[in-house]
């Protein structure tokens, strides 16, 4: 079985070298380097997430992404693309569970932040790993949000939560992964439904 966590980290890696530090992505404010600051902080102190859990210490994380943001551009990159084997998300033997969706869809924030791009063909293999996370990110975004909806991606099973107001949202299983991680303003995904409930859905904050 194919790694494409670890495939989609050497990708970005090589992307972020290329784009240089400055380069625009689609997570707001944040250019090439904040952007790789935050994936090495996540591999590499867990202790900056303490702030989701305790309000006094929510400053904590942002100062510690700063902090190895101001690292040399090419040492940064070199952090994130070769995880410390004791990091519990960039393990191999859990890495692609935990790696795949993120690494693609941060992959896709520097494809996508600079202006024209055009979605990459993934293959069968990778389009059916991301649709098994879609799925569950979906189902509990549509929960929060009190919507329902019948989503599809091409190709693959279908899936639908609950009864009620409904939309389908359809689209190839990785722009439904940009979409379903608060994306949908860069992505090929079609709404189709109730307008307010569509509405709704592209302008949500969607994601874990």
């Amino acid at each position: 079985m194919t790694n494409f966590a670890r495939v989609e980290r050497d990708l970005l890696a090589d992307l972020l070298l290329r784009e240089g530090p400055d380069a625009p992505t689609l997570c707001e404010g944040w250019t090439t380097r904040d952007l790789a600051a935050h994936i090495v902080v996540r591999e590499r102190r867990p202790d900056s997430a303490i702030g989701m859990l305790v309000k006094p210490l929510a400053g904590h994380g942002e100062r510690v992404r700063l902090a190895r943001a101001a690292l040399p551009y090419p040492e940064l990159i070199a952090q994130l693309r070769h995880p410390p084997a004791w990091s519990p998300v960039s393990n191999p033997l859990v890495e692609p569970f935990t790696n795949t969706m993120e690494f693609y869809v941060h992959h896709e924030d520097v494809r996508r932040g600079a202006g024209p791009w055009e979605p990459r063909v993934l293959g069968a293999e990778f389009e059916a790993a991301l649709w098994s996370n879609v799925k569950l990110v979906a189902r509990a975004s549509l929960r929060r949000l009190g919507v329902t909806a019948e989503i599809e991606a091409t190709g693959l099973t279908a899936v639908r939560n609950g009864a009620g107001p409904r939309v389908r949202v359809t689209g190839d299983a990785g722009e439904l992964a940009m979409f379903f991680f608060g994306r949908q303003r860069a992505t090929r995904v079609t709404v189709d439904g109730d307008p307010a409930v569509a509405e709704r859905l592209r302008t949500a904050r969607l994601g874990i």
